[in-house]
């Protein structure tokens, strides 16, 4: 049971966070009937809401990227949400599920006593406890803490530095060009929205996955499924490796020579800066070259798993042509000199950095990188747990619906260790 004693409120089972993995894993509590409590700092599902540009769409079909028992209102299953409508999706959710969600609390320190329960100390406003003792824990913060923008080009440089974290519409930024470092999804769709707006563009291209958005009438979701690439474990799946996808105008597939030949221009990774030039990695072909292949690669198994189920899908001989090659990529520059150019901003899309600096229970339970040691959410510290984060067992993990199935997991586990403490 959960219970208050004046500033002390104890819960059997608290919950931090109250994005879709904490409301995931209220499901799923409640489903076996285990008393919880989820607190979050600021409004539900706030990360869609204020994290986001503002012509953010869900990278993945309606259909795709929900949770089982509700669907989009005011999206058809072949679209894809505005993060509005996202927010909003949750919302309803948790509403439908009666989760016992407290916003406006913020988890400032999560400790354990000496009787194996722990013990978070939040911000909560006078009318709530200030410090929650629970037996489990479940942190469901989500990966996206600390925007990394890398220490290369000094604060005083002559150009306006933020991150995707930041960027909200073209208007935003100052008159000039636009240099986006990194291309992943969030970096190739701000790159593509700059550029049309009337920005000069520069898009710095990594390492990364370029699946097709359809292919033969079907969204790369769903072959990603019938493929068994979802449920791969994650050091598999290549988590690391970023993945340029777009849901944007109505979906489509990322073609780096159709950005470049609309005006985008393509370099390699920026590797430094000096004398208000930054330089550049000589791997750009490489790096299309691999998206290319990756891309290739997803058509030629979705034909073979069609062929090879009868499956009667109208054919695309078309989608195995690769573009010509814009200037940008035959002759590569190796580096860019920003005033010259006429570029005032610089958009690092480089990624977060996980900050779990607020857990003071166990040294040995991060890595070096922060990333905490688990095995499916479940760490070795009894009932201290975690869900929402990018390769947590396997692909889908990053994505809602994966969410979902993660959350379920723990939750089946929290059940067993409550009903075995009873039992003893």
């Amino acid at each position: 049971m959960n219970s208050d004693t004046g500033d002390i409120l104890a819960v059997e089972t608290l919950v931090i966070g109250g994005g879709q993995a904490g409301i995931a894993t209220s499901e799923h509590l409640g489903r076996h009937g285990c008393p919880h409590l989820v607190v979050e700092r600021a409004r539900i599902a706030e990360r869609w809401r204020s994290g986001r540009w503002d012509s953010l769409v869900a990278n993945g079909p309606a259909w795709h990227d929900r949770f089982p028992n509700q669907t989009f209102d005011q999206t058809a299953p072949d679209a894809f949400a505005p993060k509005e409508e996202v927010a909003a999706y949750f919302e309803r959710y948790a509403a439908m599920i009666d989760a016992p969600i407290r916003t406006g609390v913020a988890v400032r320190r999560l400790s354990r006593r000496a009787d194996g329960q722990f013990m978070a100390e939040t911000d909560g406003d006078a009318a709530f406890a200030r410090t929650i003792v629970a037996k489990n824990v479940v942190v469901a913060t989500g990966p996206f803490h600390h925007p990394v923008i890398p220490p290369m080009i000094p604060a005083h440089a002559d150009v306006t530095q933020i991150h995707s974290a930041d960027y909200k519409n073209p208007a935003q930024l100052p008159a000039g060009g636009v240099l986006v470092i990194g291309a992943g999804s969030s970096g190739v769709q701000i790159a593509d929205e700059l550029n049309r707006s009337g920005h000069p563009t520069w898009l710095a291209v990594g390492p990364h996955h370029r699946p097709p958005r359809r292919y033969r009438g079907r969204d790369f979701a769903w072959w990603l499924d019938v493929l068994g690439k979802w449920d791969e474990p994650a050091s598999v799946a290549g988590q690391h490796v970023t993945i340029a996808v777009s849901g944007a105008r109505g979906g489509h597939t990322v073609d780096f020579r159709e950005l470049a030949h609309a005006g985008v221009t393509l370099i390699g990774p920026v590797s430094g800066y000096a004398d208000g030039k930054v330089q550049i990695a000589p791997d750009l072909a490489a790096n299309i070259a691999a998206g290319d292949a990756n891309y290739l690669t997803t058509l030629q198994e979705s034909d073979a798993y069609a062929q090879r189920e009868g499956i009667d899908l109208p054919e695309e001989p078309d989608a195995y042509t690769i573009g010509p090659d814009p200037d940008c990529l035959t002759h590569p520059l190796a580096e860019l000199d920003l005033r010259a150019a006429g570029i005032t901003t610089v958009v690092w899309a480089t990624g977060y950095a996980f900050d779990f600096s607020w857990i003071d229970i166990d040294a040995d339970l991060f890595d070096a990188h922060g990333s905490p040691h688990h095995v499916r959410g479940v760490t070795a510290v009894p009932g201290l747990h975690f869900v929402g984060l990018p390769g947590l067992w396997r692909r889908a993990s990053a994505f809602i619906w994966g969410v979902w199935h993660d959350a379920a997991y723990l939750a089946d586990h929290i059940a067993a260790r409550m009903a075995a403490r009873d039992a003893a």
